[in-house]
């Protein structure tokens, strides 16, 4: 076979000429330095490879190899605290190789291939075990146990199983015998292409909650378990701050951080900061349970393109174990600026803002692997994928943010204003939606109380009346309006302030369980009621909002602890018994007159 060589460079993107010896999606190496790459087209005259790595130094007749495989992510113990560049190589392990620069051309392994891990055989020989099955496990951290499982499409009769004890990744712990008489020897490890999705035997209902202690998701804005979020926003909005929020306290068992374009010093505030963060639930490093794939602006255009891939890939290897993992891309619309790069230098039909046609496509192909699955073996696990954008000048019309909106039931629109007036979460109430409401009244229903998702009705219906009578007070002031116009004023100010806004370094208000939220809701609500029959019986708004009431319910987020819900019966009470002194005063003045 005659060698290939490159014919031409553009950037990331190399053609060789007059070849058959490739094929689509294969992986190859790229130059004297066996750069990683890719082949993503083909024609009878060339093929086009994209390269992971950076080119610069590479020339035209140096030699391009096949390697008889896709681009694949290497699944096995140890992936979690690990922290990764856009194709699974461990940037730790890089810089204690080659310092802070990420030379090209390095083979490394994803994983420690010396490292040995107690395993624990669950099968023995005899057994009949199909794709999917959990076969040993070991401990991977404090907190997750690695579960090793027959990897899709294997099935057979077990012939070998290892007994107990220490093995390193790719020791021989069972081997298989399948109705063709074939033998397959299983390790720890499994090896999955990154573009294709992993099987399972079926997509369940998405019917439970992603919790996370942040009252404006958990209550206004839902997301599910298997679902999908957009979380949209200009620079400084706190797209990254919002992620960082849920990541700590969604109650999702893994979760994977694709940092996908991000600026270089906003990614080693990510890492320093996941490194240092205690997982609340535990009091083990909240690392124990993350993975965090870094992609820099400044890294290869190509391997950004491949990051959100692999961290959706090793994302359905542990929801194939039966976990719940929480994706946090930032940003998508990086990842689509790369798509929009190599696009250029492919020479394709742009298509709005220069980005390619099928751009829709590859956003709906991202979001379309979350899910709530029943596995291979039968056991349930989920991938929620939260996605940030960030549209350029905050201009939500921008095509991302648009076709966004297409594949995701959740929208999280961030505010610059609220940002700027440091109400956090920033998340625009007016102009957020969650399609998944419906589907999980049963859950609000049965777990928390059949009254919550009136009540959390009512508080959205005070704050549309506001936006409505904001437009009016703009114009003429709010002067003119009538005590029970002012009156939904002031209560969506205790909404806004006293429950929307949430305070993260603070230790009953960083996470909110559903019960609190549910209690400081019915409190407000009934302090509007108390005080709608007041203002509706002629006591003037100016006497109500002089009782105190209203600043005191905007404090009571820090005043009640989270482990003793018993002190809002004391503000329910007192809530009663100022509004019928109010009443009774109001009484005695009309038999005056």
């Amino acid at each position: 076979m005659a060698q290939n060589v490159i014919g031409a460079i553009n950037g990331p993107v190399v053609k060789v000429r007059r070849t058959a010896d490739f094929s689509m999606m294969e992986m190859v190496h790229v130059g004297e330095k066996r750069l990683l790459g890719e082949v993503i087209a083909m024609n009878s005259e060339e093929t086009t490879i994209q390269v992971y790595e950076n080119t610069t130094g590479l020339r035209v007749g140096e030699p391009v190899e096949p390697t008889g495989g896709p681009m694949c992510a290497t699944l096995a113990p140890g992936i979690l605290t690990g922290i990764y560049d856009g194709i699974q190589r461990p940037l730790d392990v890089i810089a204690a190789q080659s310092g802070a620069f990420i030379p090209t051309g390095l083979d490394v392994s994803a994983l420690d291939t010396r490292k040995k891990w107690r395993v624990t055989l669950r099968v023995k020989a005899g057994d009949r075990l199909a794709g999917g099955a959990v076969f040993a496990a070991c401990p991977e951290t404090p907190l997750i146990e690695h579960r090793i499982m027959v990897p899709p499409g294997v099935s057979g009769e077990v012939v070998f199983a290892a007994p107990d004890g220490e093995y390193t990744m790719d020791g021989h712990l069972l081997t298989l015998r399948d109705g063709d008489g074939r033998e397959h020897v299983l390790t720890m490890t499994q090896r999955w292409p990154i573009r294709t999705p992993r099987p399972c035997r079926a997509r369940l209902p998405i019917d439970r909650p992603l919790l996370t202690g942040q009252r404006v998701i958990d209550t206004l804005i839902p997301i599910a378990k298997g679902g999908t979020a957009a979380v949209p926003g200009g620079f400084g909005t706190g797209k990254t701050m919002t992620q960082h929020q849920i990541a700590k306290w969604c109650d999702a068992d893994i979760i994977v951080y694709i940092g996908c374009g991000e600026r270089g010093n906003e990614m080693t505030q990510v890492l320093d900061e996941f490194g240092a963060l205690i997982d609340p639930k535990s009091g083990q490093p909240l690392s124990a349970r993350t993975v965090l794939i870094a992609n820099t602006s400044n890294m290869p255009v190509a391997a950004r393109e491949a990051s959100i891939y692999t961290g959706l890939t090793l994302a359905e290897y542990y929801r194939d174990m039966g976990y719940h993992v929480a994706i946090m891309a930032d940003s998508t619309s990086r990842w689509a600026e790369a798509l929009r790069e190599i696009s250029g230098r492919l020479e394709e039909m742009p298509a709005e803002e220069g980005f390619p046609a099928y751009l829709p496509s590859r956003i709906s192909q991202f979001y379309e692997r979350a899910g709530y699955m029943e596995n291979l073996d039968g056991s349930e696990g989920s991938v929620t994928i939260i996605g940030a954008v960030s549209p350029q000048g905050a201009d939500f019309s921008e095509p991302v943010t648009q076709n966004t909106k297409r594949f995701v039931r959740c929208f999280w629109a961030l505010d610059k204003s609220l940002a700027y007036a440091r109400h956090y979460p920033a998340i625009n109430w007016s102009t957020s939606y969650s399609e998944y409401v419906v589907e999980l009244a049963g859950w609000y229903e049965k777990n928390v109380s059949p009254d919550f998702l009136p009540v959390r009705q009512r508080m959205n219906n005070i704050l549309q009346e506001e936006d409505k009578l904001m437009e009016i007070v703009k114009l003429i002031g709010a002067d003119v309006l009538p005590d029970e116009q002012k009156l939904v004023i002031e209560a969506a100010k205790v909404i806004r302030v006293g429950f929307l806004q949430q305070n993260a370094f603070h230790k009953d208000d960083t996470y909110v369980p559903m019960e609190k939220q549910l209690r400081m809701m019915q409190v407000i609500l009934l302090l509007y009621d108390e005080a709608l029959r007041l203002v509706q019986q002629s006591v003037p708004i100016a006497t109500v909002l002089g009782t105190g009431l209203f600043d005191k319910l905007i404090k009571m987020k820090y005043d009640i602890p989270n482990d003793d819900l018993s002190k809002f019966d004391g503000y329910e009470a007192e809530i009663r018994q100022t509004c019928a002194e109010l009443r009774a005063r109001g009484a005695e003045g009309g038999e005056a007159r």
